[in-house]
């Protein structure tokens, strides 16, 4: 008798682990990026959100390098669009803003848009969309650039506010050193803000920042 309670419970552990075996398994590596199973035991990365934020920032400067808008476009907000920030502080009322829609419709135009004012003469900045974003948002080649996440690197004298106005969202920073000429004061840096949507993040600002006087 005692022998045959053995082997039940024996057989009992056996089922046990099998039917806990047969379960999708889902490991969390120290990156947070998860490793899982679908119902057709095909195996799937989900890149976690500094690798997703990362991706997204080198698209985006990509996108600006080879003048490529379309592909720039795809990665605006479809909500919130985008909004461009000449310098380091960031002004929701007067800093140019488009919807998706809007940006694609201007973008290949000649249409003239005022962006902001020059520091220190305080003269409008007004240019097309293809022309602001060759002479000043890309004025650079930032994909060279020193790479941040929800960390500043560059900072000069002008008033750094993006934190105040995007609160809760992610923002990325790519950051060119000056040179010795100039005593590296001719350092530039573009900010990107992203927020998600539909599991996909999508850039909501460029904000560009420079020494100024």
């Amino acid at each position: 008798m005692k022998k045959l309670l053995v082997s039940i419970c024996i057989i009992g552990l056996v089922v046990a682990c099998k039917k806990n075996d047969s379960k999708p398994s889902i490991q969390t590596t120290d990156s947070t990026a998860q490793v899982k199973k679908d119902s057709l035991g095909i195996t799937q990365t989900i890149p976690n959100k500094e690798e997703a934020l990362k991706k997204t920032n080198d698209e985006v400067l990509q996108a600006l390098k080879n003048k490529d808008y379309q592909a720039f476009a795809a990665l605006i907000h479809p909500q919130k669009g985008i909004r461009f920030s000449m310098y380091a502080f960031v002004d929701k009322k007067e800093d140019k803003h488009f919807s998706k829609a809007d940006f694609e419709k201007f973008q290949p135009t000649k249409t003239l848009f005022t962006w902001g004012a020059h520091d220190g003469s305080g003269d409008p900045y007004k240019a097309t969309i293809n022309d602001y974003i060759l002479k000043w948002v890309f004025s650079k080649d930032f994909t060279k650039g020193q790479y941040s996440l929800n960390t500043f690197i560059g900072g000069g004298n002008s008033l750094n506010n993006l934190k105040e106005m995007y609160p809760g969202d992610n923002f990325t920073e790519n950051f060119l050193k000056g040179t010795e000429k100039y005593g590296e004061m001719d350092w530039k840096t573009i900010r990107l803000v992203f927020e998600e949507f539909e599991g996909k993040y999508y850039v909501i600002a460029v904000v560009n920042d420079q020494w100024t006087i």
